[in-house]
């Protein structure tokens, strides 16, 4: 029987672009300066990658089709680039491809790029889906804010939260990343706003206003993985190792019956119980350091928090109001801004995340660095609550 991939697998370096705006640099520039840094931090040479994988999700709008675009821009020695998209999960299928592939035994040393170039194509939000033969039988066809307005309500009508309530503590959701991502170099948005701002703020889709939703960036991200063995090997200590690594996906059963109420994400439930069981956390409450969630919107945020099993089912507003998820809070959330001040360049914000744990892990985090955190953990959603895909990692000290 599987046992999964605990410990077999370490992360020997990474790299993030600066997010935001690039009108100064094309989604190769972009690529490059994630790969740089990376590379640098593992302290290889390129002629050592075997394998990489590459995840963009639009590529008509950042780069061509397949894989080339990655090797050229980086001079990869012809090895093979695959070329993956999984919705907004897209950066956390490209980590899954190389991380498989060291523990596998397929490669020794295998590269993950997440990029994402959306600010020049004009658009003012992420483009929504166009009728088709199945669309309206398996998804909605509306905008992002309008369909992760419904989460809130449903949220609200099933745990029996005022309006107020509710609007209160997806504004300190929001108000709390902004203070975070103030404190980082490589966000979108670096400054820090108030409760009044958040509840003041343009209306989107009731109850999500302004500062609910996160914008629209462009970045890229990178990871270079191999076994613990070989990292020892190239001089590393202090490991960074890759706990467990799951994925779930929508089969249709939100869409075709009402045993889901469209109060939670089915996906992230399961994604993260394979998670825990393949890490061996009992309790994530106690035992996750910190984490990194998908906030495409703040209430997704809210909702992941119970999802993820660290706040009680209908408790995950309380427990924000309380401060439990603030920088110095008992498990920060998004201690980098997450979405909301990164932005959401599709294909690398799951490496963005990952990113982040990886710095914190190490102590590396500057001025946002946390007291000796011990496992990280990451979230990535793609799609609509309800049709989507969910990915957990968690990475911590190789034991």
């Amino acid at each position: 029987m599987a046992k999964g991939i605990k410990d077999r697998v370490a992360i020997i370096g990474m790299g993030c672009s600066k997010f935001g705006e690039r009108w100064d640099a094309g989604a190769e520039e972009l690529m490059v300066e994630a790969y740089l840094e990376a590379v640098k931090d593992a302290g290889i040479e390129t002629s050592q990658i075997e394998a990489a994988w590459f995840s963009t999700h639009i590529e008509e709008q950042s780069v061509g089709k397949g894989g080339t675009p990655l090797s050229v821009a980086l001079r990869l020695p012809n090895i093979a680039v695959t070329r993956v998209e999984n919705f907004c999960a897209s950066g956390s299928e490209a980590f899954r491809g190389a991380v498989y592939a060291v523990a596998a035994g397929a490669a020794d040393i295998a590269l993950a790029v997440g990029v994402e170039k959306l600010k020049d194509t004009g658009y003012g939000g992420l483009p929504t889906a166009q009728p088709g033969t199945l669309l309206p039988q398996w998804g909605a066809n509306g905008s992002a804010p309008g369909n992760f307005a419904q989460l809130a309500s449903a949220y609200r009508a099933k745990h029996g939260v005022s309006k107020d309530e509710l609007k209160r503590a997806i504004a300190h959701v929001s108000v709390k990343s902004h203070a975070n991502g103030a404190k980082n170099p490589k966000a979108h948005l670096q400054k820090p706003i108030t409760e009044e701002m958040a509840m003041n703020a343009p209306m989107i889709a009731e109850p999500l206003g302004l500062f609910d939703c996160c914008g629209v960036s462009d970045g890229a991200a990178a990871a270079i993985v191999t076994t613990p063995e070989i990292a020892k090997a190239l001089g590393k200590t202090d490991l960074i190792t890759v706990k467990a690594l799951q994925l779930a996906l929508s089969n249709g059963l939100e869409s075709a019956h009402n045993s889901w109420d469209g109060s939670y994400f089915h996906t992230a439930r399961i994604a993260a119980k394979r998670a825990y069981e393949e890490a061996g956390i009992r309790n994530p409450r106690e035992d996750v350091s910190m984490i990194e969630v998908h906030d495409c919107f703040s209430v997704t945020e809210l909702v992941t928090m119970e999802d993820l099993f660290i706040s009680q089912e209908g408790q995950a507003w309380r427990d924000v109001m309380d401060g439990f998820y603030d920088a110095d809070g008992k498990v920060p959330c998004q201690i980098d801004g997450g979405l909301k001040c990164f932005g959401h360049p599709i294909g690398a914000s799951g490496l963005r995340m990952l990113y982040e744990m990886y710095l914190q892990l190490q102590g590396r985090a500057g001025a946002r660095q946390l007291k000796d955190p011990k496992i990280g953990l990451t979230h990535n959603l793609g799609g609509s609550p309800s049709m989507n895909v969910c990915s957990v990692a968690v990475i911590g000290a190789y034991q």
